[in-house]
């Protein structure tokens, strides 16, 4: 039994040594290719690879696939991250340059590249704005004291009522007037006495002395109405009564009843709201589009869904710093009341650009406006309806002349690629449409959903709106100059300007 036993162990030693040999001399028993055989001490599933492929004899440039920026004349280590560079294969046959890259028809497809042409059109900037309605200032109206007196009776006695032109407001005691009153009665007796005298000199006189003493009155607050009545009546009053200058609003009293007053003291303000400013506040970098006479629509929370209009009546001269903007009054009318001050609005100007990014007004082309009130635009020239001065013509007050100005060249905002000072564009080939050209624009302002062009476009050139980054990106990765690679010395940017594009701010 024994030496059965270690007969056995001596076959199962053999066994183990037989297999073992022949799995290290290749006998593995494994018909699959070697490419896909298991590595020794390898994880399950993990097939071994063919080894790389040679490095190519005949490239010039090794670079980093995470860095493209490294550009090293032979194979390495990327000093940034280690890994191993790259060649860089370049078609001989393909006489690029670079900042061209070529793209197939089904690369296109999968990179959704869209490009649309260059074109001159005319566009609009919009400025936004937010402000107050306010008095307008022109038609406030204060009643005042023409003379002393004790205020018996006030008959507008709380602000906010509205009052009509030759309303009655204040019923008020003067000694003043009683003795003026009673000086016309007499004068007026004395030249009834007079009417059948033959000395002239006296009769000329006594006409002169009733006339001072009607003058006097009226110039203390009485109308023609009133100092008829007196002299009709033949007997003076101790009250008279004052009345509205203006129709309005109410908007200040300064008195009570039973008080007494002097001449020229305050009493009541009234408001005319038949028209109404609006303050407007515009940022600095705003005030280029914004100019005398244009039209601005606003809506208030008040009046939601309707939309108001009124005209740019003054720009103010001064920054107010503390929020870096200036004020914009409009001048709006409001037969309706609707507008009340102290309400909030929102406003915009539509501002109408021609070439150089200039404003154009086409309504007031050919047209003369008023300096003061440019709700006055005629024809021909001529007075101001309102104030009387002589009108101006529109171009006088910065417009371009709509009928002898040129559309701008625009392109849509997704087309350029803004970085700091500098605007690229990816232009398509016009005889080939599978390349793209990498071109350095100036920009001018941006109007809209659109950029004006001020150089290094042409119109027609198809540029690209979608896939201008992929495209930018390709070219990163081949190491080739990109939107975030400045021209090269002696290489031509496409009408770069010297402060580059220039950007709208975002708010």
């Amino acid at each position: 039994m024994k030496i059965d036993k270690k007969i056995a162990i001596i076959f199962a030693v053999i066994a183990v040594l037989a297999f073992t040999g022949g799995f290290f001399l290749g006998g593995s028993g494994d018909d699959r290719p070697p490419s896909t055989r298991l590595r020794p001490g390898g994880f399950a599933g993990q097939a071994l690879r063919p080894p790389p492929s040679a490095p190519s004899a005949t490239a010039k440039v090794w670079t980093c696939s995470m860095h493209p920026q490294i550009r090293n004349p032979g194979p390495g280590q990327c000093p940034i991250c280690g890994m191993d560079l790259i060649p860089v294969t370049e078609d001989a046959s393909d006489e690029m340059g670079p900042r061209e890259l070529k793209l197939s028809a089904t690369a296109r497809r999968l990179a959704q590249i869209e490009v649309v042409p260059a074109e001159r059109r005319a566009v609009s900037h919009d400025v936004r704005m937010v402000g107050t309605i306010e008095y307008d200032e022109t038609r406030l109206a204060t009643i005042t004291a023409w003379v002393g007196g004790r205020l018996d009776r006030l008959y507008v006695d709380y602000t906010g009522i509205s009052v009509r032109p030759g309303d009655h407001m204040v019923y008020m005691y003067s000694p003043d007037i009683f003795e003026a009153q009673e000086e016309l009665i007499q004068a007026k007796k004395a030249i009834a006495e007079m009417a059948g005298s033959h000395i002239g000199l006296v009769l000329e006189i006594a006409e002169a002395n009733l006339a001072a003493i009607r003058d006097k009155l009226r110039l203390w607050g009485l109308t023609q109405d009133q100092i008829r009545q007196i002299e009709d009546r033949g007997t003076p009053e101790d009250h008279i009564e004052i009345n509205a200058p203006i129709g309005g609003i109410v908007v200040h009293m300064n008195v009570v009843e039973g008080m007494y007053v002097k001449t020229g003291t305050p009493i009541y303000r009234i408001a005319d709201l038949s028209q109404v400013w609006v303050k407007l506040d515009a940022y600095e970098s705003d005030l280029s589009w914004l100019h005398y006479g244009q039209e601005v629509e606003f809506a208030s929370e008040a009046h939601p869904g309707e939309t108001f209009t009124g005209r740019i009546a003054f720009i103010a001269p001064i920054l107010t710093r503390k929020t870096r903007t200036v004020k914009v009054r409009v001048t709006v009318p409001n037969p309706d009341g609707k507008l009340k001050p102290g309400m909030f609005v929102k406003a915009i100007v539509r501002a109408q650009l021609a070439k150089g990014g200039k404003v154009i007004a086409p309504d007031l082309a050919g047209k003369w406006i008023s300096p003061m009130h440019p709700e006055i635009v005629k024809d021909e020239p001529g007075p101001c309806d309102i104030c009387g001065m002589p009108l101006v013509r529109a171009k006088d007050l910065g417009y371009q002349p709509a009928e002898s100005s040129e559309p701008p060249l625009v392109i849509p905002a997704s087309a350029p690629l803004l970085t700091g000072k500098r605007a690229v564009v990816y232009v398509q080939s016009a005889t080939d449409e599978s390349r793209f050209e990498g071109r350095e624009v100036t920009l001018g302002p941006r109007a809209g959903d659109y950029y004006i062009v001020e150089a290094g476009l042409e119109a027609g050139e198809n540029v690209v709106v979608n896939g201008n980054f992929k495209i930018d990106s390709a070219l990163q990765i081949l190491a080739r100059p990109s939107m975030m690679s400045p021209p090269a010395e002696g290489e031509k940017a496409g009408g770069s300007g010297k402060d580059g594009p220039r950007q709208e701010e975002t708010r």
